[in-house]
């Protein structure tokens, strides 16, 4: 994975003193960072070949706890270790972080040192290697949108995440004047990204009171997902540091737009050409790119968890919200699940609308991929496109409405067993269904204030 700093100028770097810390890393089910920060002359000298986890890590919930009923690891099997492998490749530069820097693992089995089937990284890499076979590589963006708030996340929490307030009052999509006043936040998270080596674009305003967006160049999908993972971790980071808090939750409030993460892809061949243009193709667009949105649009259902996977996922998808409730494709068109961008130019992708602020990248692309190329393997045929208002097409088939719909679809999926095996499609069903059992011992606000007295 490209980083921005190789192994020799670390150990130059740290030598001279300006290195001291290295975070080892690995992404967790939920898309974090998990790892360990090592003193750097200890990692030059020996654990950049190798340290250990606990194998928990990839079994755990948002609130880390130790969750039954999975396979993989367990209390009767002792929750034993997981190799972190430092992938050198991906070393880079952490600007906002004092004299540190961030390398990337691979996770891999303590005894047979083979990854981990149901890592995030091992799965986007597996997808990744099926197009590689067939001289293809996905190249791939994502939008990161996140609120921010005027209070840190210490205060939020000690309030109980009551009187939650935007850092803005207004919708600011575009607003030059807001964003200026958003500055101490979001110009060291642009310069500091850049100087770690992830290729910012821009941060505009988004369309609600303290929203924001963070745009990274098209890269192939192994480093989006890296730097998709890298910039939310740092976005909570900056966030923190200038007393402020940030929230990838994909509906903080029911009376506000929710966050998305759109996904843009496409696929180029070994000369670098992108193979879904064809000039004398309707709107641009080659056999290859008909049968891959083909394959998108007849398998969302089934990977729907993997881009929405939690409870909270499913209060985005509202009609008149830009969030998408249809799995059809449409020609630049922001209502429907997935847009055709750039007609007749050689930027011609998809986007995925579906997805939410709160998505694990790797999993997300992972899936994504996966069902593009099973549309091109199979020749799937790809319908007209959907004109108009997509949420009031009445025979466009429906995004799943709940997390236990999604994860009922995706536990039933052949074609994701197919792809990345039943122990793998059985662990995340699991983790799904752990968030339902979770959610349904749960006594709301709403619950309360609508029976306390009534009932």
């Amino acid at each position: 994975m490209p980083g921005n700093l190789t192994f020799e100028a670390l150990k130059t770097r740290v030598s001279s003193g300006e290195i001291d810390t290295v975070l080892v890393c690995i992404t967790d089910m939920q898309g974090r960072l998990m790892g360990k920060r090592f003193h750097a002359q200890h990692f030059v000298d020996t654990a950049f070949e190798e340290t250990h986890c606990c194998n928990y890590l990839l079994a755990t919930d948002i609130e880390m706890y130790t969750v039954e009923g999975y396979a993989a690891t367990s209390w009767s099997g002792g929750y034993g270790d997981y190799v972190m492998k430092p992938d050198l490749a991906s070393l880079r530069l952490t600007p906002w972080l004092e004299g540190t820097v961030m390398v990337m693992c691979d996770v891999l089995d303590h005894h047979t040192h083979e990854e981990v089937p149901h890592s995030p990284r091992a799965m986007l890499k597996k997808v990744v290697g099926l197009f590689a076979e067939k001289g293809l590589t996905p190249i791939a963006a994502t939008e990161l949108e996140f609120f921010l708030f005027e209070k840190s996340f210490d205060d939020m929490r000690k309030s109980g995440f009551r009187d939650l307030e935007p850092i803005s009052g207004y919708n600011e999509d575009y607003h030059i004047l807001q964003t200026t006043k958003e500055e101490d936040v979001m110009r060291p998270l642009r310069n500091g990204l850049y100087g770690a080596g992830i290729p910012v674009e821009n941060t505009k305003g988004e369309a609600e009171t303290g929203q924001e967006e963070l745009n990274i160049k098209y890269a192939p999908a192994m480093d989006t997902a890296e730097n998709h993972t890298i910039a939310k971790h740092a976005v909570k980071e900056i966030a923190w540091a200038k007393g402020r808090s940030a929230s990838f939750l994909a509906k903080w409030r029911s009376d506000k737009v929710g966050s998305s993460s759109h996904v843009h892809q496409s696929l180029f061949d070994k000369k670098g050409n992108n193979v879904f243009c064809d000039d004398k193709g309707d709107y641009g667009m080659s056999e290859t790119m008909c049968h891959y949105l083909a394959g998108l649009i007849k398998y969302a259902p089934d990977y729907t968890y993997f881009l929405a996977p939690y409870i909270n996922s499913y209060k985005r998808f509202q009609k008149g919200t830009f969030a998408p409730t249809k799995t059809v494709w449409s020609v630049d068109n922001r209502t429907a699940g997935f847009r055709l961008c750039g007609e007749h130019t050689k930027a011609l992708r998809v986007e995925c609308r579906i997805g939410g602020s709160d998505l694990n990248p790797y999993l997300a692309l992972a899936a994504q991929l996966a069902a593009g190329l099973r549309g091109i393997e199979e020749k799937l045929p790809l319908d007209p496109p959907t004109t108009g208002d997509v949420y009031e097409a009445k025979r466009a088939r429906e995004i799943p409405h709940t997390l236990r719909e999604a994860r009922e679809t995706m536990r039933k999926s052949k074609f994701l067993r197919e792809t990345f095996s039943d122990a793998v499609v059985d662990h995340y069903a699991r983790a799904a269904e752990w968030e339902v059992e979770e959610f349904d011992r749960a006594v709301t606000d709403y619950e309360i204030a609508r029976g306390f007295e009534r009932a």
